[in-house]
């Protein structure tokens, strides 16, 4: 199944890096900041994988449509990961030491995740975590959760999501393509909100301390909008995924993304 959505096209990040980046980028807070930096630690390997994941399966995949859309997805998901360590970059200016968990992350997540399991597991994982993106996509597009970002993280964010809605379907349709099961697909989401999960906590782990020494507090609005991340992509991306009958297309949100898209040009 080919969504509505079937053009798309990769697009280099609307984003001034010269700008620079505040420490506390979200509304001045440093548990929000970090809540969204944990998550942006993990896309550039993630990316990566998904690709890797997908391509793996071109030769199957005779629809036209499809296949093109696949070529978009490659490129927008290499756009992605080469702009997030242009945002590595920033956070090693502020002085966080990120290098040591990103070396950790991909030894866990090669070593682990890809060579362990079998390729159309991967695949699955990788359609369970584009659904997850797009939750998280949307929210970014709809429900303000940036509105207090800094200019440059905004740019990069917005841009990312909206490509992310973009070509939500496509992993999906390759998996259904490839393997219809409903088992492996349950089995692929499973194994994607463990790993999302403890990846991200990590990471958060990992970052926090580092406030430690600077009078940092994290204020109720910082908890309640962690508690909007479990809500809005955890239990609705399990709520949504579980029900036999689920495609992305179902979240009609396309129109978010093209709107944006056309706001800056880049439609």
């Amino acid at each position: 199944m080919v969504a509505e959505q079937s053009t798309f096209t990769p697009r280099k990040p609307p984003v001034s890096f010269e700008e620079g980046l505040p420490r506390h980028w979200l509304g001045g807070a440093a548990v929000p900041t970090h809540v969204a930096n944990a998550v942006n630690l993990l896309f550039p390997a993630g990316e990566r994988f998904f690709i890797r994941s997908v391509a793996r399966y071109a030769d199957r995949i005779h629809d036209p449509a499809l296949r093109a859309q696949m070529k978009a997805f490659f490129g927008q998901e290499g756009h992605h990961a080469k702009a997030h360590e242009r945002f590595f970059e920033l956070l090693r200016e502020q002085g966080y030491e990120i290098d040591r968990f990103l070396r950790a992350y991909e030894r866990v997540a090669y070593d682990g995740i890809e060579r362990l399991c079998s390729p159309e597991l991967r695949l699955s994982v990788t359609a369970a975590l584009e659904h997850y993106t797009a939750l998280m996509a949307e929210g970014a597009l709809s429900a303000g959760t940036l509105d207090t970002a800094h200019p440059t993280a905004k740019a990069l964010l917005l841009w990312h999501a909206a490509e992310e809605i973009e070509h939500k379907t496509v992993a999906f349709d390759v998996l259904k393509t490839v393997n219809p099961s409903y088992s492996l697909r349950i089995r692929g989401f499973a194994l994607a909100t463990l790993t999302l999960a403890m990846f991200w906590i990590a990471a958060l782990v990992v970052l926090l301390p580092q406030e430690l020494g600077r009078g940092e507090r994290a204020p109720r609005r910082d908890f309640k909008r962690r508690h909007s991340v479990l809500k809005n992509v955890f239990l609705r991306g399990l709520r949504e995924y579980v029900r036999r009958d689920f495609h992305p297309s179902q979240n009609d949100n396309f129109h978010l993304a093209k709107a944006y898209l056309a706001e800056i040009g880049a439609a």
